[in-house]
């Protein structure tokens, strides 16, 4: 096992952080960076809730080996946010109570960030092929597909 020195940019700052071979992502993310919005749940890439942006693509980040993101760019949901204002996603599932215990939110954001971004205006069916990689438990879903389409009216300025 090596150690490697892993330069990325996060949510704007740039990190470098010392790594063996078999960290992943979100090992660096939530323990050497401090980025605890990022959650730990099934350590298998089934759940999403890990999912974050890297180079502007959503990925899961128990998945991805550390040393493969060097010298890219990584987006969590603390990143969202600008200027100290939450981001319209973050709005609108506050608004619309798309958010009950909260632990699948910070990859459904980042799912529905990405799938804003490439698709202002998507469908019902669209948003929900957008997020399918990602699960919860609490909210049946409607609410969560609501608010992402109440967030791309808002972002298209409706």
């Amino acid at each position: 096992m090596a150690d490697h020195i892993l330069a990325i940019d996060v949510n704007g700052d740039r990190h470098r952080v010392l790594v063996t071979d078999q960290r992943t992502l979100l090992e660096v993310l939530r323990e050497d960076l401090g980025l605890t919005g990022t959650k730990h749940g099934c350590d298998v890439g089934e759940c999403g809730a890990c999912t974050v942006l890297v180079d502007d693509k959503p990925v899961l980040s128990c998945l991805v080996i550390a040393r493969q993101v060097d010298g890219s760019s990584v987006q969590t949901v603390e990143g969202l946010a600008h200027d100290g204002k939450p981001d319209l996603l973050q709005e609108a599932f506050a608004e619309l109570g798309a958010a009950q215990c909260g632990y699948c939110t910070p990859g459904m954001l980042i799912s529905a960030r990405s799938l804003l971004d490439d698709n202002p205006d998507p469908t019902t069916e669209e948003v929900q092929a957008g997020l399918a990689g990602n699960l919860c438990r609490c909210t049946g879903y409607i609410k969560i597909f609501d608010a992402v389409r109440l967030a791309a009216a808002r972002d298209r300025g409706l």
